[in-house]
């Protein structure tokens, strides 16, 4: 049953053209892994190797993503991972309120069909949607939030630290609290 809903919800997406990025997309980026996850990724929007294959985070950022995984004994067929939006933004821009609020209710039913345990928001972009538009990954990356009936674990994005290495160390110190958090639950 719950494989058939997903599937639903992947063809919706697929047909989806309630904003304009389906005009310009390769393959639109429904998410994938474990319907029966404990752990929800979301990130912002698919890159262009996610738009090339249909997959999300499979580029560089990806691999550094299965590294974390892997660093807390994960693969990524023990999680889910999805994005806000679901077909690719123009140059990576990040999406427009128009897009999100187009897609979100994909990523909605998507949450409701996984029941993570715990949500991760991968960047600004998926807690300023998902949690406060009032945070700063910055500041409360790291922590848990319960929010809605739903808990929430807010982490930088596997992108920026390749942009800023410096954040290397502090992305794996949080995969480090995820594991923690997920084994108090047990």
């Amino acid at each position: 049953m719950k494989n058939q809903l997903f599937n639903e919800i992947s063809n919706n997406i697929s047909s989806c053209n309630k904003c304009s990025l389906y005009k310009t997309r390769t393959l639109p980026v429904p998410g994938e892994g474990s319907i029966n996850a404990r752990i929800f990724f979301i990130g912002e929007g698919p890159g262009k190797q996610e738009d090339l294959t249909g997959r999300p985070f499979v580029g560089a950022a990806g691999k550094f993503l299965d590294e974390l995984l892997t660093g807390i004994d994960l693969k990524r067929e023990d999680v889910f991972i999805g994005n806000i939006v679901k077909c690719r933004p123009p140059n990576n821009r990040v999406p427009l309120p128009l897009e999100v609020d187009a897609c979100k209710p994909y990523l909605i039913a998507q949450i409701a069909l996984v029941q993570p345990e715990v949500i991760c928001t991968l960047g600004n972009t998926p807690l300023k949607t998902l949690i406060s538009s009032e945070l700063s990954i910055g500041k409360i990356h790291g922590t848990v939030i319960k929010k809605d009936g739903f808990t929430f674990m807010p982490m930088y994005h596997p992108a920026a630290v390749l942009y800023h290495g410096a954040l290397k160390g502090t992305l794996k110190e949080d995969f480090d609290k995820l594991k923690d958090f997920l084994k108090n639950r047990e």
